[in-house]
């Protein structure tokens, strides 16, 4: 199956888009959580963070900025940002070519991205750390 966001970067399938150069393309979403709800790919078809190059990721983070500061100076008004980015299906990634998504926020607009969330305790924080930090050695 063709990836829908690499047939918006090739103008085969359409998008209202915000942002555009070279390597990054920023259009909105078309099931936002709030008005201007924005998602940042990168050009180049990639799936998730572990495929993603660093500096890659940080392009799009830097584009995610922009439209961030452009969601409070427009008629938007947003006077908050939630900048997320879906990992992989258990993630909730439903497209797989990585993207982030810049969710413009307004006081007392009421949404809530953990409703019903659990806050659970690590009962050996420990031994998480200690497997982080082993696995973290031996990466490239």
């Amino acid at each position: 199956m063709q990836c829908v966001f690499c047939e918006i970067v090739a103008g085969t399938a359409p998008a209202i888009r915000v942002y555009e150069d070279d390597d990054y393309l920023g259009f909105l979403d078309i099931r936002p959580f709030t008005r201007g709800h924005t998602l940042v790919i990168p050009k180049a078809h990639s799936v998730d963070l572990t495929d993603t190059p660093a500096p890659v990721l940080a392009g799009m983070l830097t584009v995610g900025q922009r439209i961030a500061q452009a969601t409070r100076a427009s008629g938007l008004a947003a006077t908050g940002n939630n900048v997320a980015i879906n990992d992989g299906k258990s993630a909730f990634q439903s497209v797989f070519h990585i993207h982030l998504h810049v969710v413009p926020r307004r006081d007392g607009d009421k949404l809530s991205f953990a409703k019903g969330m659990l806050v659970r305790r690590d009962p050996d924080r420990e031994i998480t750390g200690r497997l982080l930090r082993e696995a973290l050695a031996v990466l490239p």
